[in-house]
């Protein structure tokens, strides 16, 4: 059973994250927000607040509640996976000058994201849509992984028990994913670390779609040399169950 305050969080901080990845790669996107500068408070009640913001052709999201453009309430934990759900609508309290904006851009772009991660027919044999959904896919489920580490009552036994480090998560030759633990804390950023504690890697971008997908268990994918573990291994043992999580959380 999922928690809603968990699933807002996987949903503010994983999935909506992904419109970073489409401002910067996709060229549709990038044009939707070329030349804005203004940011989005999402605050829940009972729940988290986040701001996502554009400027100078990027977008970024914060945790937290900053100075913000437009600013959009939220009822409960629900109301705010609703609208994810395309099955509620916020509550705007600032920027109505900007309405123009959500309604307009901001909603292609949400359209967008719902496009990459959620294919449908045969999306997928187009290279180009492959790699974009399998990274976007690799962003959420990690950074989701976090929140689920943080505030799911099952992920912070599994948490608590990770020793402390950088855990790289990559792509041979290709994106990267780093889980940094903390005193049983966890956080997420993108990229490369210079010096991980523990590394799993996937040797094909293809390899990496098929485990995020539920097409290849770890156990198989490191018995037949498509996956690979290094370092310090009690990293990734206390990192599978809340992998196991993470599909709870974004189906």
């Amino acid at each position: 059973m999922t928690d809603s305050k968990v699933k807002a969080r996987c949903n503010l901080f994983a999935v909506l994250r992904g419109i970073e990845y489409l401002v910067e790669n996709d060229s549709e996107c990038a044009e939707l927000v070329k030349g804005k500068n203004l940011s989005i408070q999402f605050n829940v009640k009972n729940g988290p607040s986040g701001n996502l913001s554009f400027k100078d052709g990027k977008a970024e999201m914060k945790e937290g509640k900053h100075r913000s453009t437009i600013l959009l309430f939220f009822t409960s934990p629900d109301h705010f996976n609703k609208m994810i759900d395309g099955t509620g609508n916020p509550i705007p309290l600032k920027g109505f000058t900007k309405i123009g904006f959500l309604t307009g851009p901001f909603m292609k772009l949400a359209d967008k994201l719902n496009y990459y991660l959620r294919p449908e027919g045969d999306l997928l044999k187009d290279p180009e849509y492959f790699k974009m959904n399998t990274e976007m896919t690799a962003y959420a489920a990690f950074f989701a992984l976090a929140e689920i580490g943080n505030y799911d009552r099952m992920g912070r036994m599994s948490a608590h028990h990770m020793p402390d480090g950088v855990l790289q998560v990559m792509v041979e030759d290709g994106l990267g994913v780093q889980v940094h633990v903390k005193n049983g804390t966890l956080s997420c950023t993108k990229g490369h670390h210079d010096d991980p504690r523990a590394i799993l890697s996937f040797k094909t971008l293809d390899v990496a779609h098929r485990v995020l997908n539920g097409q290849l268990d770890t156990y198989t994918g490191l018995g037949n040399g498509e996956m690979a573990m290094r370092g310090f291994i009690p990293m990734l043992d206390n990192m599978n169950p809340l992998l196991d999580l993470v599909p709870l959380y974004l189906s």
